[in-house]
Parts: structure tokens; C-alpha cells; sequence
């Protein structure tokens, strides 16, 4: 496990278009299907990171939050399944539904999308406004496996901003994780 910071991409920034694989349904899916007039949470995560693992039921609790108030999520595994076979779209498909995740769990096959998005790390979150501005990039909050546990602080207060029209602070901390395992 390499410790590895979000790569902080600009505030402002225009969330990437895809087309990938959900693995829960089989369908492939598209931003413009699945982005939120309000706001739209895109996680860059994976089976097997225990920094994922670690956040995983509290990810779960905050989506099922905030997708009442109009807020989507979108999860993207990146990863090398070569290498990884535990974050392949079978074991993607499982895990998902045994921790009972309502939001679309996607496979980046190709690893595109995690380079359009500048992810770096499992996990990695990202936050566009109703324009598909990024309006947040960094840690879900300050816990760690072994340290803390995880509540969703940073993710929280900039989603409650969104939500009542007020500024989200800029000072964001980059998200620390494993580094997704990209291709040889």
C-alpha cells in the first residue's frame, strides 16, 4: 500500500464526460444520466484499499443522506485488475450489493476516466455543482483506518453549502489513500 494525496485538481474545473460499465446492472451509463440538478458526488474507490474499506459503511450512510436531498453519487473503480482481480466488475458487482449501495458502482476499464478526473488515490472524492463545476476535491474527513472513525465531516459541509446556496470553503484537504494501480 502506497500512501498517496489527492492530486487537488482546480476548483472550477468541468467535470469529464464518460460512458462506462455499471457493474451492479451490467448497463453502461453516462455522466449526463447520471449528474444531479443539485449537485453530484464522484468517488474514485475500489474493492480491495483498506482506506476505502475503512470509509465504506459511512460512504454508504452519507449517500443514502443525501440522495434524498437531490444530491447523486457516482463510484468509479479504476484500478489494474490484472494485477487487482479483487476490484474486477464481478467482485465490484458483490461488494456493492452486499454493502447495499444505491448509488452506480462503475468500471474504468480503460483507466481514462480516472486520468480525465486527475484521481490519484482510492479514495478520491469530487464534488460538482448543478453546472458540473467542481466545487469540491479532497477527503472524505480526518479519520484513517486505525484512527477516527469516519463520519464525513469534509464532504458534509461542503454537501450541506451546496444545499443551502452558501460558499463552500476553498481550503480543502487533499484526500489520502492508496494509489490507484494504474496499467504497466
Amino acid at each position: 500500500m502506497s500512501l498517496t494525496p489527492s492530486s487537488m485538481v482546480p476548483l472550477g474545473s468541468t467535470a469529464p464526460s464518460f460512458n462506462l460499465l455499471n457493474t451492479i446492472d451490467n448497463e453502461v451509463v453516462n455522466l449526463d444520466n447520471l449528474k444531479s440538478g443539485t449537485a453530484t458526488v464522484i468517488m474514485f474507490i475500489c474493492n480491495h484499499c483498506p482506506f476505502v474499506k475503512h470509509l465504506n459503511s459511512e460512504i454508504v450512510n452519507l449517500s443514502n443522506e443525501y440522495m434524498e436531498k437531490g444530491i447523486n453519487f457516482i463510484a468509479i473503480s479504476s484500478n489494474d485488475v490484472e494485477y487487482y482481480p479483487q476490484d474486477g466488475p464481478g467482485e465490484m458487482k458483490k461488494m456493492a450489493i452486499e454493502l447495499g449501495y444505491k448509488f452506480p458502482y462503475l468500471y474504468d476499464e480503460t483507466q481514462q476516466v480516472a486520468k480525465d478526473y486527475g484521481a490519484e488515490c482510492t479514495p478520491d472524492f469530487f464534488i460538482y455543482n448543478e453546472k458540473l463545476e467542481l466545487v469540491y476535491r479532497g477527503q472524505f474527513d480526518d479519520s484513517r483506518p486505525g484512527k477516527g472513525i469516519p463520519n464525513g465531516t469534509d464532504i458534509r459541509n461542503a454537501l450541506d453549502n451546496i444545499i443551502s446556496k452558501k460558499p463552500i470553503d476553498p481550503d480543502q484537504k487533499p484526500s489520502v489513500g492508496c494509489n490507484i494501480k494504474w496499467k504497466i
